[in-house]
C-alpha cells in the first residue's frame, strides 16, 4: 500500500513521497485477522476492519489527501512485533492493545474497549506466541478505549484472588467511572457525530477518525486497579517485567502514566505522544485540558527515559524505532503543545478572540510539516479555540455577544432580516455555487432553526456539509459533517448511551448521588417542597441523606443536620441499586421483592423519583 497519491497537493510542504511511516507501520508484521470481523454472543457485528478495504485505492475526489493518507496507515491491522519480548495487536479497535512477555505469563496494556475484539486480539497473540497466561493488566489513563476490554483477557475472579494484578495511574478509579456520568447523553450523543460509527464505510462516507478507524460497540467492563502507581520513579516488577513510571496527571487525561522498559530499552508513552496532534478539548465534550502541562510531561519524559530509549510506543498508531527518531518524535509532540498554548495566549493578550486566533494562528514550518503534528484527530483551529475557552471562558467582552439570543429565537429574526427563508436559501445557493461553504453552512443553520422543515434548505445543507467534510483533514471534523448530512437527509440515527455495570459499580455513593442531582427538575422539584431521604446501605455499611429543598438536590454522608426527621428511609444493598441504574431490575420490582425496604411516605418516594428527567440520547443537533 503505498503513500502516494494521485490527489496529492503540489506545493502544500508536505513529503508526499516520505515513506517511512509506512515503513514503520509495517515494521514487525507477523499475521492478520482473518477475516478481521469480531461479533458477539448475539451475532452482532462489534468490530469489522475489512470493511476498510477500500482504503487500497487511490485517493477519491471525495477525501483529503492527508487524511486518507493517514487512515490508510491507522487502517493496518494484525500482530506486531515491537521488540522481542514486546507485541502489539493494531487495528482492532480505536486503540492498541500491547503485550509483555514476563517469565511465565504475558503483560496486558490497554485492553481496548469492548471484551469482544480484546479476546480476539488476545486469541491472535497466542496463536503466534503461545497459550501464555496473563500475569497482569496495565491500565495506561482512564479513557475507555484503554480498559473496556478487559473482561476479555481477564477472569475478574483471577484478579480477586491476587492472581493477576491491574495496575492504573492513582485517581484512575474516580475519572475511569466518572468522566462520563453527568454529561454522558450528550457526550454519546455527540461521540456518534465524532466517530461516525453509524456512517457507511467508503470514500463517501466514514474512512476513519485520524486516531484510529472508529471505536468497537461490544461490550464494555471494568475490573478495579489493585496497584495504584503514586509517583513518579516508582518501579515495580511484574512476572520479572521491571517497568519504571512516570505520572503525567490532566495531560490527555486527568490520570495517566507514561512507563519505560529499563532492560529492554523501550518508553511507552501512553495517550500523550502519538501521530496525530490530539484534542485539547475533545468534540464530544470534556473539560479543557492544559497544553502548557502536556509539554512539560513530556520535557520530563525526555529528560527521564530519553538516553536509555531505543523505541517508543504508545497506545495508538505505530511505534518510532532508533534513539535520536524516537528523542525527535517526542521533542516535536512537545513543541506543538507548547506552541499552540503559548501563542494562543500571546494572542488573547493582543485582544484576539478564540475565532480570530484561530483564523491567524498556523503551526511553524517544521512543525508544519511533520506528518504526527498533522490535525488528524485534534485540529490546531479547535485547539486554539479550547486554549481560549480555558482561560477566557465563553464570553469574548464585546457586550454585543454579552445577552444574544438563543438559537431559534436569533434564527427567526435572521432569516426575517434576510428577506424570508426562500430568500436566504435563494442567496445561499449562489454562495454554494461560488464555493463559500462555510457561510453557507451558517445562514443555512439560521433558516433550520427557523424554519426546520424547509425541505430546499435542508438539501443544501446535507450537500453543503458533505462537500465540507470531504474537503476536511481532521477525521472528526469529516465525521460531523457527515453525520449532520446524513440526518438532514434521513433523520437522527440514534445513539447508544447505556452505562456498562461495571463501571456504574465503581461509581462511589457520592457520584451516583450527585448524578442524580443533575437530572432533578429543577423548577418542578422547588414547587414540590422539601424533602429528606435516608439511604442505608446494608451491604457496605454507608448512610446517606438526600435534602431536596428549593428545587436543589444536597447529598449529605450521614445524619442531614439539624437532626431533621427524614421523609423516606430506604435499606437496600449497594449492589442493588448498581442493578437498578443498570437497567436489570426496577425499583418497583425491588419492593415487591423485598431487595428495597422503605419506611416513611411512599407518596413522597414516588414525587421523587417524579422529579428526576430522563436524559434523551436522540436530541437534534442540526436542527432545534
Amino acid at each position: 500500500m503505498s503513500g502516494n497519491s494521485e490527489h496529492t497537493p503540489g506545493d502544500d510542504g508536505l513529503a508526499w513521497r516520505d515513506e517511512r511511516d509506512f515503513v514503520d507501520a509495517d515494521r514487525g508484521f507477523i499475521a492478520r485477522l482473518e477475516p478481521a470481523v469480531v461479533r458477539g454472543e448475539d451475532g452482532r457485528v462489534v468490530w469489522d476492519a475489512d470493511a476498510y478495504g477500500f482504503l487500497d485505492q487511490d485517493c477519491p475526489a471525495t477525501a483529503h489527501p492527508s487524511l486518507w493518507r493517514q487512515s490508510r496507515l491507522v487502517a493496518r491491522q494484525g500482530l506486531y512485533e515491537v521488540v522481542p519480548g514486546i507485541y502489539q495487536v493494531r487495528g482492532l479497535d480505536l486503540s492498541n492493545i500491547t503485550f509483555v512477555e514476563g517469565e511465565h505469563g504475558v503483560v496486558v496494556i490497554d485492553p481496548l474497549i469492548s471484551s469482544e475484539v480484546a479476546a480476539a486480539a488476545l486469541a491472535l497473540y497466542r496463536e503466534h506466541r503461545g497459550e501464555r497466561p496473563v500475569s497482569a493488566v496495565i491500565y495506561t489513563h482512564s479513557h475507555v478505549d484503554h480498559f473496556g476490554g478487559v473482561r476479555g483477557v481477564v477472569d475478574p475472579a483471577e484478579v480477586a484472588a491476587g492472581r493477576v494484578p491491574v495496575i492504573a495511574p492513582a485517581g484512575f478509579l474516580e475519572h475511569a467511572a466518572s468522566e462520563n456520568v453527568f454529561t454522558g447523553t450528550a457526550m454519546a450523543r455527540r461521540a456518534a457525530y465524532m466517530y461516525g460509527a453509524a456512517l457507511p464505510k467508503g470514500p463517501d462516507g466514514q474512512i476513519g477518525c485520524g486516531l484510529g478507524q472508529t471505536t468497537s460497540t461490544g461490550s464494555v467492563g471494568l475490573i478495579a486497579p489493585t496497584v495504584d502507581i503514586g509517583r513518579t520513579g516508582q518501579e515495580e516488577i511484574v512476572d520479572e517485567v521491571r517497568m519504571v513510571f512516570q505520572l503525567t496527571p490532566g495531560t490527555e487525561a486527568p490520570a495517566e502514566m507514561n512507563f519505560h522498559f529499563p532492560d529492554l530499552g523501550v518508553l511507552c508513552v501512553a495517550e500523550n505522544a502519538c501521530h496525530t496532534l490530539h484534542n485539547v478539548l475533545t468534540l464530544r465534550g470534556a473539560l479543557v485540558r492544559d497544553p502548557s502541562a502536556w509539554a512539560r510531561y513530556l520535557t520530563e519524559t525526555i529528560r527521564l527515559f530519553a538516553d536509555d530509549t531505543d523505541v517508543v510506543f504508545a497506545s495508538h498508531h505505530w511505534p518510532t524505532w532508533g534513539r535520536e527518531r524516537a528523542i525527535g518524535f517526542l521533542e516535536e509532540q512537545r513543541d506543538v503543545y507548547a506552541y499552540l498554548h503559548d501563542q494562543s495566549v500571546r494572542l488573547i493578550n493582543s485582544g484576539h478572540t478564540g475565532a480570530e486566533i484561530a483564523e491567524e494562528l498556523s503551526l511553524p514550518p517544521a512543525l508544519a510539516r511533520a506528518w504526527h503534528a498533522r490535525g488528524y484527530y485534534g485540529s490546531l483551529s479547535h485547539n486554539t479555540k479550547a486554549v481560549y475557552q480555558r482561560y477566557m471562558g465563553w464570553f469574548d467582552g464585546n457586550p454585543a455577544h454579552l445577552w444574544q439570543h438563543p438559537p431559534v429565537e436569533a434564527a427567526h429574526r435572521y432569516v426575517e432580516f434576510m428577506g424570508g427563508a426562500d430568500a436566504v436559501v435563494a442567496k445561499a445557493r449562489t454562495s454554494y455555487e461560488a464555493g463559500d461553504l462555510r457561510w453557507v453552512a451558517e445562514v443555512l443553520g439560521h433558516v433550520l432553526f427557523a424554519r426546520p422543515d424547509h425541505t430546499e434548505a435542508r438539501a443544501l445543507q446535507a450537500d453543503t456539509f458533505e462537500l465540507l467534510g470531504h474537503g476536511s483533514e481532521c477525521g472528526p471534523w469529516r465525521n460531523f459533517y457527515l453525520m449532520g448530512a446524513a440526518e438532514l437527509r434521513g433523520g437522527v440515527l440514534g445513539t447508544p448511551t447505556r452505562t456498562a455495570p461495571d463501571v456504574l459499580a465503581a461509581l462511589t455513593a457520592e457520584q451516583i448521588f450527585r448524578s442524580m442531582a443533575v437530572r432533578v427538575n429543577g423548577p418542578r422539584a422547588a414547587r414540590a417542597g422539601r424533602l429528606l431521604l435516608r439511604w442505608e446501605f446494608s451491604d457496605t455499611g454507608e448512610v446517606w441523606s438526600l435534602l431536596l429543598s428549593n428545587g436543589a438536590l444536597t447529598p449529605m454522608r450521614g445524619d442531614a443536620p439539624r437532626s431533621e426527621e427524614p421523609t423516606v428511609v430506604l435499606r437496600l444493598a449497594r449492589t442493588t441499586l448498581n442493578a437498578v441504574l443498570g437497567g436489570t431490575t426496577t425499583f418497583a420490582d425491588e419492593m415487591a421483592g423485598g431487595g428495597v425496604v422503605f419506611d416513611g411516605d411512599a407518596h413522597a418516594l414516588v414525587t421523587f423519583g417524579s422529579l428526576l428527567d430522563a436524559p434523551d440520547p436522540d436530541f437534534a443537533i442540526v436542527t432545534p
